[in-house]
């Protein structure tokens, strides 16, 4: 049995809930059976390595341990996992990837390999990598992981020219949409979009409907959002990126209903978005989705914000040179300055296409 792929099904299990920690996954493995699992808890509460200790009691003496992360060796708001590892008695530890946060980076390993547990590690880094993306570059940057998710027709359309957008993609892909929101701290778009669409921006997971409470962004510069717009009706923190261009009355009315007004310096008019970044990082914001529109994404890719792309392709023709397009900005004037994308995954969705890949190495 591949320990390591059981560890990172139990990681999964903890995305969506233990932002700013990484989703993290543990097995405890005696005599080639599983003894214990588990994986993170919400912030406060205990670690995948602590949950997994507990469910194997005495039998993590003499045990493997197989987890996603380095386990950690510092105090923050739990005691070192590290402790708890060496005080129930693991004999060796199989590590997926190393943590990049400063306070654990290496040291983690070292405290195990001190206490005489054998440490290695294991051969999945490119999953486990992948599973906390946001978490390193929040702790290594302290800025959030943005996607810019969209959904166009075959030929590169978002809407018809009238705007009407519902729908390109079909009920398997905003069924995902629903799940990659759940994931993220927070989904973003422009005020245009909520101009056009009144969206909820709502998460809404599972059968029963599960609605989690996520941070919606509204980029906009002068405060045109609705104040009976469907957002402010959903479950869920409003935070509303503007400037100084804002009225004051409009500015009140957004507080009264519960929203957060941020005001931001203009770049060319428009938000400043890398000031937003470094703002939703002292937030704890760790990952956003964007998802449009075409300004918006158009802005996040000609400032460099972009860290992934999530694009679905439907295989309809909507046509019309006055359609709309899902990014648009200063853009590229050669074909060689195109960005190029790498790391890339093509995934089927009922006829549907999604496309996943990354900006930067």
């Amino acid at each position: 049995m591949d320990y390591m792929a059981q560890a990172l099904k139990q990681a999964k299990q903890a995305l969506g809930t233990v932002s700013p920690n990484p989703a993290v996954g543990a097995i405890i493995v005696k005599d080639n059976q599983i003894v214990g699992e588990g994986y993170t808890q919400p912030p406060g509460q205990d670690h995948a390595e602590k949950v997994a200790l507990k469910a194997a009691g005495t039998n993590a003496n003499g045990a493997i341990m197989y987890v996603t992360l380095e386990p950690c060796c510092h105090h923050g708001k739990t005691p070192p996992c590290t402790t708890d590892i060496i005080a129930a008695g693991i004999a060796e530890v199989h590590i997926a990837t190393p943590d990049p946060n400063l306070l654990v980076a290496g040291k983690g390993v070292a405290a195990l390999e001190a206490a005489g547990i054998k440490t290695y590690m294991a051969g999945s880094e490119h999953e486990a990598i992948h599973l906390i993306e946001a978490y390193i570059k929040f702790i290594t940057t302290k800025r959030p992981f943005i996607t810019a998710k969209y959904a166009m027709s075959l030929d590169g359309k978002i809407a018809t020219e009238t705007g009407d957008s519902k729908w390109i993609s079909n009920e398997a892909s905003r069924d995902h949409v629903q799940q990659m929101r759940y994931e993220a701290d927070a989904v973003m778009v422009g005020v245009g979009t909520v101009l056009t669409d009144n969206p909820r921006l709502s998460v809404r997971i599972g059968d029963d409907d599960i609605r989690a409470l996520k941070t919606k962004i509204i980029v906009d510069t002068k405060g045109k959002t609705p104040i009976n717009a469907q957002l402010f009706k959903e479950p869920g923190k409003v935070l509303i990126a503007t400037t100084d261009l804002i009225e004051a009355a409009r500015e009140k009315q957004y507080e009264q209903l519960g929203a957060e007004v941020l005001k931001l310096t203009q770049t060319d008019g428009l938000v400043d978005l890398d000031g937003l970044m470094s703002a939703l990082g002292e937030r704890d914001i760790t990952s956003v989705i964007a998802e449009g529109g075409g300004i918006i994404l158009g802005s996040l890719f000609d400032r460099g914000l972009v860290d992934k792309v999530a694009a679905f392709i439907a295989p309809k023709i909507v046509g019309g040179d006055k359609s709309p397009a899902p990014v648009l900005g200063d853009g590229v004037l050669a074909m060689e300055k195109a960005l190029k994308l790498h790391d890339i995954s093509v995934t089927p969705f009922d006829g549907d296409v999604l496309i996943t890949g990354y900006v930067k190495d």
